[in-house]
């Protein structure tokens, strides 16, 4: 076995001749393993700053196996993070939806008249309304809750039910 010329690479010239030997078959390879998209040219840039900052560390001789792997390891990272992308990109916002403009506007305008015919009510009418049908409470426990009895809370509840049909087209049934 021949004993290198030098001990290290931390010499500017000599990194500069490393640079020169490998830097293009190593974007040459990167490029042909990993298309152009991911930017091997970078990569052998990025690997041969990797080398610099550890120079003292690789020896002349395992330069070239050091270039390689950082470079390949930096594109398979890349790779990597690029399926994490097009992950992230498949799934859809929350905002999204089916709907129709049409549907939109026509549940928009609803919700409008909804309201518009809930403050209308009588209020021991509209809490005993929205008690059962928003927070999902039995007549019962309405009628617990106001400190009326279970029959005087359906009384409401049927009373504010019958008030939003007759002014409600959508609640009208056919």
């Amino acid at each position: 076995m021949t004993q290198p010329i030098y001990k290290d690479i931390c010499d500017k010239f000599r990194f500069s001749k490393l640079y020169e030997k490998y830097a293009q078959t190593l974007s040459n390879i990167l490029y042909y393993k990993y298309g152009d998209l991911l930017n091997p040219a970078d990569k052998v840039q990025e690997a041969f700053i990797k080398l610099w900052e550890n120079c003292a560390k690789v020896s002349p001789e395992a330069a070239k196996s050091f270039l390689y792997t950082t470079a390949n390891n930096m594109m398979l990272n890349e790779v990597k993070h690029q399926k994490v992308v097009l992950n992230y990109q498949k799934v859809k916002p929350k905002d999204y939806t089916n709907e129709t403009p049409e549907f939109i506007l026509r549940k928009k305008e609803f919700l409008k008249k909804f309201q518009n015919v809930l403050s209308q009510l009588k209020e021991e009418e509209r809490t005993a309304f929205l008690l059962s049908k928003v927070d999902g409470k039995t007549h019962k426990e309405v009628g617990e809750i106001l400190g009326i009895t279970k029959k005087m809370a359906e009384h409401r509840i049927y009373a504010a039910m019958k008030t939003l049909k007759e002014h409600l087209e959508e609640l009208k049934q056919k």
